[in-house]
Order: C-alpha cells, then sequence, then structure tokens
C-alpha cells in the first residue's frame, strides 16, 4: 500500500454498520458501543421519524405518495453524532421526542415504503458518515449493511429471537402487555419487511444473536467483530 493510500485510509472514517430487527437492540447497543469504541452514532430511523413528524405537521396525507416526495425539498433534518448528546433538528423545532408519539409511528412504515423517500435519505446517510470527524461511525437501521453502506469494512447483523424481542421491548413499554407488544412487533416487523429483509445476513455480514446475551455482553460482542475486522483490514 502506497503512503498515498495509507493517508487516504486514516482519513477515512470507520463505517461500521448495523442492521437489525425491532426489539433487536440495535439502537442502545449501537451507541454503547460508539460511545466505547470512540466513534460517531447514527440513528437511520430518526431520519424516517422526522420526516413523518414533517408530513403530519404539515397536514399531508402520508399514503399520498407524490405529496410526500414534493416535501422532501423542505425538509431541512439535522441530527446529533455524539452518542453523548443526541438530538433531533427538523428546522427550528427540536423534535428528539417528538418523533416518538404515537400519531408519528403510525405512518412511519408508509413514508419509508416511497422509493424516492429512502433514496433520498440514503444519500443524506452517506453526506453525514463523510462528515463525522471522529475515527469512526457507527450506523444503524434496517438496509444499512446492504443499501445505505454496502462496502462498510465492519457489517454487523445484531437479532434475537422474537421471544426476548417482545420481553425487551415490554420492558420498555410500561403498562403495556406481552400481547399488544407482540402484536406491535409482528405489525412493524410486516411491515418493514415489504422494503428490507432485515432478519437473514447478506454475505460478508455478522451476526450477532444477543438472545441469550445481556446488554453488556451483546456490547463487548459487537465490539469484537468490530476490531477483528478492523485487524483482518489493517
Amino acid at each position: 500500500m502506497s503512503a498515498t493510500e495509507q493517508q487516504q485510509r486514516q482519513q477515512t472514517p470507520t463505517v461500521v454498520a448495523v442492521d437489525g430487527p425491532a426489539g433487536s437492540g440495535k439502537s442502545s447497543v449501537s451507541k454503547a458501543a460508539a460511545r466505547e469504541l470512540g466513534y460517531a452514532y447514527l440513528d437511520t430511523g430518526a431520519a424516517y421519524r422526522a420526516l413523518s413528524w414533517f408530513v403530519v405537521a404539515r397536514k399531508l396525507d402520508p399514503t399520498d405518495s407524490a405529496a410526500v416526495v414534493d416535501a422532501l425539498p423542505d425538509f431541512d433534518y439535522r441530527i446529533g453524532t455524539d452518542p453523548d448528546t443526541y438530538h433531533v433538528f427538523v428546522g427550528d423545532h427540536d423534535v428528539t421526542d417528538a418523533i416518538r408519539e404515537p400519531e408519528v409511528s403510525a405512518v412511519v412504515s408508509a413514508i419509508a415504503r416511497v422509493p424516492e423517500v429512502r433514496t433520498f435519505l440514503t444519500e443524506l446517510f452517506r453526506r453525514i458518515m463523510r462528515g463525522t470527524e471522529k475515527p469512526g461511525i457507527v450506523v444503524e437501521g434496517r438496509d444499512i449493511t446492504t443499501v445505505v453502506a454496502p462496502d462498510a469494512p465492519v457489517r454487523i447483523l445484531l437479532t434475537a429471537s422474537e421471544a426476548a424481542r417482545i420481553a425487551r421491548r415490554s420492558a420498555e413499554l410500561v403498562g403495556h402487555s406481552a400481547a399488544h407488544v407482540g402484536e406491535q412487533l409482528h405489525r412493524r416487523d410486516r411491515a418493514d419487511s415489504r422494503v428490507v429483509d432485515f432478519m437473514n445476513a447478506a454475505d460478508g455480514v455478522t451476526t450477532v444473536d444477543s438472545t441469550d446475551l445481556d446488554f453488556e455482553q451483546t456490547v463487548a460482542a459487537v465490539i469484537d467483530v468490530v476490531q477483528t475486522e478492523i485487524r483482518k483490514g489493517a
């Protein structure tokens, strides 16, 4: 490898691409792993939620693909990539909490299915990835290993059994029964599976199954994959 190639590699942030289904723990695990590695962190799902918030705030029909696409040029989106200071903005509005509201969650899947939306946001994610000043960035979402960053040096599918995912979501959502959470999880999986295959690892993607791991063990497993893959590529 020439000196120029070595310098370019050193200047290019290491991208850790993490896919996984709802309830797999990919957001919290990815954030913790980024913190320990000294990397930036990007939650791609927040962009789809923020766009959904934007559509709802504008009183647009989320099932009207043309109207959603027409609104994209006005979508002024910013997100923090420091795992310790994570905020989401649309224009001057801090929507960090608002994008988790039920009325937003109810329309995310419909908006995420629009091809033009996915193309628009994929380019946005890539700009954020290139722009990080940290040595690497952990990017998590639904089609990160196959579409957003298929050439990332580290690609991970973080998964868990359905029972484990339901149990974890039930613990997060106080006051909701396991049956209710299970139905929500099934509905989300069905909707998302129409767009991407997030349950099976693509070629070159390492699977981390957290079914029998606690949070700290899962974070350690992800970091181990990152360090192993970086050593391979050094």
